[in-house]
């Protein structure tokens, strides 16, 4: 049975949790494939909320194995402790799998992570200082540890005192920080943290293929979104993976023909944390409507995030990028509160010249002035809403707008954030 990837199509916090979440009901497998604890989903079950930063999606159902891939940086520490939260919440994660390929987040990527942003001053990427983008760089440098590196202690040893010796000097030397101990951290992740998370580790890429080959649905879930991506994002404010869907399968260990489905989620405004360019951005009163009415809020870190409206321009080129066969929009019961919206259809560039998709060159979109079309709110509560005829005419309108300026069908509509607050969608 072939797969389905989940990807956010902005710059993430589209509400990607709650419709793999939806799916995650028909899957037998819910594969993370890349990202850390960096990326917070929030799902709502009978009005509970659970805040997930590294269990995929999926563990709420019991039915559902959740795997976090070997594209997925860990921190051992803080799985376990979403884990014990998960627990004494009634959630089973007997059933999570750890690739033993993913990599580790160590305590000198937290610190060179900090010292970093703290150094570039106002240049600062807007990292949550997590560690992540460190994590990836030792990945890419072939100097990281891996989560099976936990199983073996002397090869834990011996590449941890190798880097030790590169990062102690550079958190000495230049950022005049105290060298980390190096039998502290090995104590710890070998004595504390490995023997409870050696249960979790297996071979997921032999796990999915099973799956795949014996017809069993695999459903692989994104973290951050399209525009953070690290080759195809507003680089240099970008994630440190690859959250577009060709990521998916190295991040997953499958090929692009496992792949049948690629559903992208799209908030009815656009919202992004941190630094970097926002053509459709607001202030005032209308940005702290939709972060009042949105709850836009880092799930991590509390962040506000900063709003805009619908970003037509940057979608069409997401659904490029991604392949994206259907479309999930999200929160359009935020936009109740407007008599009118805004929607931009196009950029006009510096020098006039107008583009329908996101110009290539930094230094031009940095520059562009966004071309709105203005179509009208609807006003009423959509909370209720269960069926597509009980939208209102201009709310089905601005959905079909979405549609209609992609090329892609709409299948889902989210009117609020509750597990059964959708409308399932044909436009």
């Amino acid at each position: 049975m072939p797969a389905t990837v989940l990807v956010g199509t902005q710059w993430g916090d589209e509400g990607k949790g709650r419709f793999t979440d939806l799916l995650a009901k028909e899957m037998d497998l819910v594969v993370r494939y890349q990202g850390g604890h960096n990326a917070g989903h929030t799902i709502v079950v009978d009005g509970e909320a659970f805040a997930l930063q590294l269990v995929p999606s999926g563990v709420l159902y019991s039915h559902t194995v959740p795997v976090i891939g070997n594209g997925v940086v860990v921190d051992p520490a803080v799985l376990l402790e979403e884990c014990a939260m998960l627990e004494a919440r009634g959630i089973d994660t007997s059933r999570l799998v750890v690739s033993g390929n993913a990599h580790l987040i160590m305590p000198y990527h937290y610190e060179v992570d900090l010292m970093t942003e703290r150094f570039l001053g106002h240049n600062k990427l807007g990292t949550t200082k997590r560690g992540i983008g460190p994590a990836y760089s030792d990945k890419a440098a072939r100097i990281g540890l891996r989560v099976q590196d936990l199983l073996d202690e002397k090869i834990f040893r011996q590449k941890l005192e190798v880097v030790l010796r590169e990062k102690n000097a550079l958190l000495s030397r230049v950022y005049n920080r105290l060298p980390l101990d190096g039998e502290e951290i090995a104590e710890r992740y070998l004595k504390e943290l490995a023997p409870r998370l050696a249960p979790m580790i297996g071979d997921t890429v032999g796990l999915i293929h099973e799956a795949l080959a014996a017809g069993r649905q695999v459903m692989l879930e994104g973290a951050q979104a399209t525009y953070l991506d690290v080759d195809h994002g507003t680089y240099p404010f970008v994630t440190s993976s690859n959250p577009v869907a060709g990521g998916a399968c190295v991040g997953s260990g499958i090929g692009p023909r496992e792949i049948s489905r690629v559903i992208g989620i799209v908030k009815a405004y656009v919202t992004r944390v941190g630094s970097g360019p926002f053509p459709t951005e607001v202030e005032g009163e209308t940005a702290d409507r939709l972060v009042d009415r949105g709850h836009e809020y880092g799930t991590n870190t509390g962040r506000r995030r900063r709003p805009g409206w619908l970003d037509l321009v940057m979608l069409r080129h997401a659904v490029r990028l991604n392949s994206i066969s259907d479309l999930a929009v999200t929160k359009l019961d935020v936009l109740s509160q407007f008599e009118t919206l805004k929607v931009c259809v196009a950029y006009e560039g510096p020098e006039g010249e107008r583009y329908e998709h996101m110009p290539y060159h930094q230094s031009v979109l940095h520059r562009v002035r966004p071309l709105y079309e203005e179509v009208p709110g609807w006003g009423d509560d959509l909370a209720g809403a269960t069926k597509l005829e009980e939208l209102p005419k201009a709310a089905r309108s601005y959905v079909e707008l979405i549609a209609d300026q992609t090329g892609v069908p709409v299948s889902y509509v989210g009117v609020g954030p509750g597990r059964e607050q959708y409308v399932t969608f044909s436009a």
